[in-house]
């Protein structure tokens, strides 16, 4: 069974706990600048909003290197950059429409979420449910009937 991460944004309290998570799993230190997750900070709406690479089925990273560095992990599905392949051209960066690939200037080659092979620190350290991981097929069911839930509240409050 494929796992996705879900984000949701209005459980997000800006505490970037899954910043320091996912860059202390994957650089082996606390610094949020080198996440492969970053939450955004609406500051005059006062909401934070957790993103990161969607894992897109036809991934316009993927297509777009030249030296075929990325590739699907087959047990998670996630799109994984091989350190080995890549140069470091960026055209995965410019070509993401999300800016979820970064590039990593101190090692020469990109980076993005690779759900951590399977066991996102991200969802593991956030101490409020704004990211979970989950069946992939449920994902579009449970927001649509979240959705459904919310609208329906509202039409009875109206009548």
């Amino acid at each position: 069974m494929q796992q996705a991460l879900v984000l949701d944004a209005e459980k997000c309290t800006g505490c970037r706990l899954c910043e320091s998570a996912c860059s202390d799993f994957n650089e082996g230190e606390f610094n949020p600048a080198r996440s492969r997750i970053r939450v955004f900070n609406f500051h005059d709406e006062g909401r934070y909003v957790p993103y990161t690479c969607t894992q897109c089925d036809d991934a316009w990273c993927q297509s777009a290197c030249p030296v075929d560095a990325i590739t699907v992990d087959a047990a998670t599905g996630a799109k994984v950059v091989s350190n080995a392949l890549c140069v470091g051209c960026k055209v995965c960066t410019i070509a993401c429409p999300f800016g979820t690939v970064n590039y990593n200037a101190s090692s020469g080659k990109v980076v993005k979420c690779d759900l951590c092979g399977g066991d996102p620190a991200c969802s593991k350290a956030c101490p409020t449910g704004a990211i979970t991981f989950t069946d992939a097929e449920a994902t579009g069911y449970d927001k649509a009937a979240q959705w459904a839930a919310k609208t329906d509240a509202g039409q009875q409050a109206n009548a």
